[in-house]
Order: structure tokens, then C-alpha cells, then sequence
């Protein structure tokens, strides 16, 4: 065997440094660009060490970049240091410095954001440090704990607080039977139930709710009614006992379905073939007697007495038992064995969504039983909803001024209603550079929530954290990051605010701007005039929060857009601690907007195509669409007809 001559072994030698040298060099560029764009520093009273609440900023203006700035390919966190992992979730917090909200301008909500901001930041310093593989999603029977029925007696339901969890909600077949006892009527004191003249006497009230729920959102938030069958015995503004259902989505009603005694018309649609309302009046044909009298009735303040064949089903006082069962087309009402209603699925709710069954009002109930209910676990779960697709993960951010910066108000849970805006409106973006869209989080009070959100901000790169603990009073903080993002980040030269569950038709809205004088300050959206705050009720706003009788002009929240000096402005007045804020964020909008004005003429275009309400023909926004009604306007969309799916 020959040896190697000197020159040979000389070479490979040479060869070997050179290649340390350029893996050498290598890791250095990768730690340099790989570093993160954007540093966390925590301030607040009491020093360095003290126990005061601590807020997440940027490191300065001057040298950062984009806090939601996604890699050129998002990605889930999987095999990297806890360092990197801690780096890549600092560069998805929001800019905004929420020591400034330490202030006597942040009124009554002085508080409640300082413990929230301060939640917030000890939830995000955990969150930062967990690794999400190590947080073991819980095994498959563990997490399908759906029990195929569940049984309460009297003490246990109420123990429970009135409410029966049905874990993994309902379907086809699912029945419950609820047996219990209608209370006496009572003198109603409630002014949202009986406002009574002077000199009136009380009226006197027997109703009860039966509720399907579904999951709760955000603290302050109601859960979304599926179905509210309300019976009232005694005390509805007819004057008859009535039965009367309906749904409600983000706080929003739909149209009620009132059983007054009369039988469905025979012409009217049917629910798997059962009326949508039965018959319990004796005289079928006083019906067309009373529809020709009713106005000279109500001319003259008469009231028609009426006889009764098949009794109401519910009487006072007397036991009955009541049972839901879910059909194909809708749910079907059966009391002691008689068919008394069907109600109609509306768009929007499946019947996995009714998680919750709750009863209330005057009502003994002596027992609650669901059966037939579903054995696996709900596709409400995060990991079904999120389509972990690169498809729709967002594009790097543009090195250029934008046109329109929209920010999507949205709560750490809705793992759907953020996948329902991706893979519609959203995704017309990626052909339009000049428009950037992100959504605005702040943190869930569940861990495990957060640690979904967190693996969906990596991968998807289209989140921003604002670092306090989500609550529906301090909505306005996520509006002020908006802001600030549209300003500071991507310089956009307007800056527009939706909700998850607001559907956009961005080339109408981008026409619509176009129309105002480039140069122009404006403010567009659905506004409200000379309204005047509530002071009573569940909506009141005591005079501490708002102390003057009427708001300034506000557009509704669910979608407006502002130009970016006004944005601008608001970000100033905020970094100064000059800023009025107030729980209802389009009203502080509003309030920005008229303080603005002050100094340089707003122009105010109002539309009602910004729909509030919900949805109408030929919209700019749609609100209250669930992720269900999204996938089908956004069809109709590409169909070329702006048009809803759905009356609510």
C-alpha cells in the first residue's frame, strides 16, 4: 500500500480549513440575520424588581421592524430551542407600550387594565417560555370524554348552576327530556320585562327559558343561543300565552318564531314534516274573525276573549314533561307526549355547537336527561378547524408603503371564525400587495387556548399579540394597536378595523376610499348620529363612564376606515397620555375622530352597506356571519353576485 505524499496530505489539509472557515463564517450570518427584529423590555411601577404590573413594548421605534413579520415560510415551532422559540413569539407582539394607559385619561377603565395588562404579562411570559410539544395534548380518550348520555336529578342541576354540560354537543337523534313544574305567576318588577305607567297595576309574570348554549368566548361575551325556547304563561305583551324561539349569535337575535295558539298555515314549510307551530285554541276559524278585527280592537282598546280547546301545555304549578329531540331539518318540541313545535336549524349552528343546556325563570325542575348524544369528540376542537395548510399562511410583509391596512379584531378561541376569514375574503390579499391584514389577540385565561393560539400565530404568521387578559370592556385596547400597527409598521395610507366575524368585500371598499380626494382626511362607515348613551338595562353606561348625554359621530365597530394621519394622531395623543378612552371602541373612535377634527377638517362618508345588523344585498361588510356563512358569501362572491346566504 503506498503511503501519501506530503504535497497530497498538504492539500487536503488546506481543504478542510477552508471549509471550517466557510461553515465558521456560515453560523455567523445565521445568528445575525436569524436574531430577532424586535426585543421585549418590561416597565412599570415599583422598579426593577418590585411587584408591579410589568407591560411588553418594543425596543424603540428607530430600530425595530414588523412585530407579526412571518418567516418567508411560516412554519410550526418543532425542533428549535426554547431561545428561538421565546424570539419568534417576542416578534408577534403588538407595539404598543400599555404603560401609558397608567393614567387618569384611561378614566374608570384605569383598573380593570391595569390588573388585565398585568395578567397579561405574567400569562405571556409563560406562554413565551413553554414549548408546546411538551404540553402534551391529552390523549384520544381523554379528550373525547362524550358521554352517550347524561342524567341529573333536582340538587345536582342546581349545584351545577342550572346549566347541563352536554361535552361534545348534539346529534342526529340526540334527544333530552326535561321534567319539571311552572311557578305561580308573580307581580314583575323587571323594567326589560314590564314598564308600567302610573297608576298601573303590577303585572303579573310566569315564564321560563330553555336554552341550547354554546361555547363561551370572552369575559362579558354571551354564549350563543343555538335555540331560546321561551314559554310565557302568563305576561307577554299579547296578553295570550305564547311560545317563542329563536337564536343568537355574538349578542345579535335573529327573527322570533311565536307559537300563539294557531295552527301553521297548511302553505307554510315544514320542519321533517312536523307545523312549525300547533294548534291549541278551540275555534280554528276565529283565527280569519280576529285578523279582520284586530286593528278596530286595537282603534277602541278592546281585548278579544278567547276559548280554549287543548290547553296551553304548560299551567302553573302542574308537572310536565317536556322533550327536544334534533331532526334533520330542526328540533322538535314534545310536552307530556304531544307535538307542540319544530324549529328550524338556521345557518350558522350545527348540532355540535350546543355544548350547554340551561334552564331559567320560573321553573322547579325536578330532573334532566340527554340521550343518544355523539360518542366522539366535536370538531369544535382546534386541531379540526385549523387547516394547517401553507395555502393560507400570509405573505412576508411588503418593504413598501401599503394602501389599506385592515386589522381583525378577534378572542383566543376563535380557532374557526379566524380559519373561516383566511380561507375567504382574506385570501383575495395575496393578489393585492398593497393591502396587509392581521388579526388582533389578546390572551384567552385558558392555557391550553393560549398554547393552540400560539402554534397557530407561528405557523399562519398573521397574528398579533396584545399582551393583556382578554376581556370585552378593554376591546379598545386592540382598536389603539391597530392603529399603531398601520402607522408605525406597515405606514399604511389607511387603516381599517373589522371583527372575525365581519365579512369584507375589499374591491368595494377600496373603490369607496378612492373616491375621497387622495390628500383627505376621512373617516367611512356606517355612523351613527346624535345618538345617546343607555342608562339602564344590560347595555347601561353609568355617567362616570360616559358623562355627557349624547356620543360624537361613531361608525359602527364591525368595519370603517380612517385615513393614517388620523391614525397617526391617535397613536400621538396615546404615547402622550392625552388620549380619552372608553369601553365601546367604536364610540372612542368616534371621540378620536371629533377630537381630530378640532385641527384639520374630517370628511364623513357615511354608507349603510357597512351592515350592522348582519347582512344585506350588494354589502360592503357583512356582520354576525359565522364561519359557515363565510365559505358561502365568499361563493357567491366568486359567482360575481354580492348577495347574503341568509336573513337573520
Amino acid at each position: 500500500m503506498r503511503r501519501p505524499t506530503a504535497a497530497g496530505a498538504s492539500c487536503r489539509r488546506r481543504a478542510i480549513e477552508g471549509l471550517a472557515a466557510v461553515l465558521v463564517l456560515y453560523a455567523v450570518l445565521v445568528f445575525v440575520l436569524e436574531s430577532p427584529l424586535v426585543s421585549t423590555s418590561l416597565t412599570g411601577g415599583g422598579g426593577g424588581g418590585g411587584g408591579g404590573a410589568r407591560y411588553l413594548r418594543l425596543a424603540g421605534a428607530a430600530e425595530r421592524s414588523a412585530p407579526a413579520r412571518p418567516a418567508k415560510e411560516p412554519r410550526l415551532a418543532a425542533a428549535s430551542g426554547p431561545s428561538s422559540r421565546g424570539q419568534r413569539l417576542s416578534r408577534m407582539v403588538s407595539g404598543l407600550d400599555l404603560g401609558h394607559l397608567n393614567s387618569s385619561r384611561s378614566g374608570p377603565l384605569r383598573r380593570p387594565i391595569a390588573g388585565a395588562v398585568e395578567a397579561g404579562a405574567r400569562v405571556f411570559d409563560e406562554l413565551e417560555d413553554l414549548d408546546p410539544a411538551a404540553f402534551a395534548s391529552p390523549s384520544a380518550e381523554e379528550a373525547a370524554k362524550c358521554p352517550q348520555s347524561i342524567a341529573l336529578n333536582a340538587e345536582e342541576f342546581h349545584q351545577r348552576g342550572r346549566l347541563a354540560e352536554l361535552p361534545c354537543g348534539l346529534t342526529l337523534g340526540s334527544h333530552i327530556t326535561v321534567v319539571a313544574t311552572p311557578r305561580p305567576a308573580h307581580a314583575e318588577g323587571d323594567p326589560k320585562i314590564a314598564v308600567l305607567r302610573e297608576g298601573e297595576k303590577p303585572i303579573m309574570v310566569s315564564q321560563f327559558m330553555m336554552e341550547l348554549q354554546g361555547l363561551k368566548t370572552v369575559d362579558g361575551e354571551d354564549p350563543p343561543r343555538i335555540l331560546h325556547f321561551n314559554p310565557r304563561l302568563r305576561g307577554d305583551w299579547s296578553g295570550r300565552p305564547v311560545i317563542e324561539q329563536n337564536t343568537c349569535y355574538r349578542m345579535q337575535w335573529g327573527t322570533p318564531l311565536r307559537c300563539e295558539g294557531w295552527k301553521s298555515h297548511s302553505d307554510e314549510e315544514t320542519v321533517d314534516g312536523f307545523v312549525k307551530c300547533e294548534n291549541w285554541i278551540q275555534n280554528e276559524d276565529a283565527r280569519s274573525k280576529e285578523s279582520k278585527t284586530t286593528w278596530l280592537n286595537r282603534l277602541i282598546g278592546q281585548k278579544k276573549e278567547i276559548n280554549f280547546d287543548w290547553p296551553y301545555p304548560f299551567v302553573e304549578g302542574r308537572l310536565f314533561v317536556l322533550t327536544i329531540s334534533a331532526g334533520l331539518e330542526g328540533y322538535h318540541v314534545n310536552i307530556d307526549g304531544r307535538h307542540v313545535t319544530s324549529f328550524s336549524y338556521r345557518p350558522g349552528f350545527v348540532l355540535e355547537d350546543a355544548t350547554g343546556l340551561s334552564l331559567s325563570g320560573d321553573l322547579d325542575v325536578q330532573s334532566v336527561f340527554a340521550g343518544s348524544l355523539p360518542t366522539t369528540h366535536p370538531s369544535f376542537s382546534p386541531q379540526s378547524y385549523l387547516d394547517m395548510s401553507t395555502v393560507w399562511q400570509s405573505s412576508p410583509l411588503p418593504n413598501e408603503p401599503v394602501e389599506i391596512f385592515i386589522g381583525i379584531l378577534s378572542s383566543g378561541n376563535h380557532f374557526a371564525e379566524r380559519m373561516g376569514v383566511r380561507k375567504t375574503w382574506m385570501s383575495a390579499l395575496r393578489k393585492s400587495p398593497n393591502v396587509v391584514a392581521r388579526f388582533f389577540v389578546a390572551l384567552h385565561g385558558r392555557k391550553e387556548v393560549n398554547v393552540e393560539l400560539k402554534k397557530e400565530a407561528e405557523f399562519f404568521g398573521d397574528i398579533v399579540f396584545v399582551p393583556f387578559l382578554d376581556n370585552y370592556d378593554l376591546v379598545v385596547l386592540k382598536t389603539l394597536a391597530i392603529c399603531e400597527y398601520g402607522v408605525q409598521v406597515v405606514s399604511a395610507r389607511y387603516v381599517m378595523k373589522c371583527d372575525d366575524d365581519t365579512f369584507v368585500r375589499l374591491d368595494s371598499i377600496i373603490t369607496e376610499v378612492k373616491k375621497v380626494p387622495s390628500g383627505r382626511s376621512l373617516y367611512i362607515g356606517n355612523i351613527n348620529f346624535h345618538h345617546r348613551p343607555l342608562r339602564h338595562g344590560k347595555w347601561a353606561v353609568t355617567y362616570e363612564e360616559w358623562p355627557e348625554e349624547v356620543y360624537p359621530a361613531y361608525a359602527n365597530g364591525p368595519g370603517y376606515v380612517i385615513s393614517s394621519d388620523i391614525a397617526g394622531f391617535i397613536v400621538s395623543e396615546f404615547t402622550d397620555q392625552k388620549l380619552r378612552l372608553f369601553k365601546m371602541e367604536d364610540v372612542s373612535m368616534g371621540l378620536w375622530v371629533e377630537q381630530f377634527n378640532r385641527t384639520r377638517p374630517v370628511e364623513f362618508v357615511h354608507s349603510t352597506k357597512f351592515c350592522q345588523f348582519g347582512c344585506i344585498d350588494d354589502y360592503y361588510t357583512a356582520h354576525y356571519q359565522s364561519p359557515r356563512l363565510m365559505l358561502c358569501l365568499w361563493q357567491k362572491l366568486l359567482d360575481g353576485k354580492p348577495q347574503c346566504c341568509n336573513m337573520r
